[in-house]
């Protein structure tokens, strides 16, 4: 998770608006990543990944965003996120967790380079593909900012450019997050579009990474809310019969499947 309280001046939680001078570190100036870790979606641990304390040479401004994929070639789960060094541009990075998942076993690299550097870019979501290549999608802060994607045969480098925005917002929209239905051959796009009020997300869907299908948001399309009204930056995990009554029973839920 990001450890990120944007409203923490206006929430009584500190006298700053930001943890350290926005001067010198700029908008939403986070430093660290939150590791959380289940057998069964229950009982949790928890450590934080310092990366501006392991790494101070790079005087880091924000670290946004983290999310996982398992690399088959290397045996490791890798962990992709946003990183701002100082008060310069957002860019994607990578790095390789240790079997405990507690903390890095390899130094955070470059994940893609965007084409126009003064633009920034962030929020990346991989997904692997069944012909074996791998889809990023990711936000790229243009006039709107939207999602875009770039496809690699590596999991971790070689993502080609693509100019094409693929999201179907007349205002900005960021985090991506695309699942898989179990049902046939087909992935939603799931983004949130925080320039809207008020606040909601997007749905998009398709079966060839080509073409995709407008599904519109929640509650104003097919797409509907059940136990919540208010989102952000959400992602969707597949769950097998018994980890989803497992959890239904935790948490006193009617369920059924």
């Amino acid at each position: 998770m990001t450890d990120l309280h944007i409203y923490g001046k206006q929430k009584g939680y500190r006298d700053t608006e930001w943890e350290r001078p926005g001067d010198k570190y700029d908008w939403g100036n986070n430093r660290d990543l939150v590791l959380m870790k289940s057998k069964d979606l229950i009982h949790w641990s928890h450590s934080i990944l310092d990366i501006d304390k392991a790494y101070p040479e790079w005087n880091v401004g924000c670290v946004w965003a983290p999310e996982l994929i398992y690399d088959e070639a290397k045996d490791r789960i890798m962990i992709y996120f946003t990183m701002r060094k100082s008060k310069g541009k957002t860019k994607l990075y990578y790095a390789y967790m240790n079997k405990d998942f507690t903390a890095l076993e390899t130094t955070p690299e470059i994940l893609f380079e965007y084409p126009d550097s003064t633009k920034q870019i962030l929020d990346a979501d991989i997904t692997k593909l069944p012909d074996g290549r791998f889809c990023m999608m990711y936000v790229a802060q243009e006039n709107p900012g939207g999602i875009k994607m770039a496809f690699s045969n590596k999991i971790n480098s070689g993502y080609v450019y693509q100019p094409e925005q693929i999201d179907f917002e007349k205002k900005s929209c960021e985090a991506p997050n695309v699942f898989k239905r179990l049902s046939d051959n087909k992935w939603v796009l799931m983004y949130d579009i925080f320039s809207v009020n008020p606040h909601n997300f997007g749905f998009a869907e398709t079966s060839d990474f080509k073409n995709f299908t407008n599904l519109g948001h929640f509650d104003e399309g097919v797409m509907k809310r059940t136990n919540f009204s208010v989102q952000k930056h959400g992602a969707v995990i597949h769950l097998t019969k018994k980890e989803a009554e497992r959890l239904a029973k935790h948490w006193n839920l009617n369920f059924s499947l």
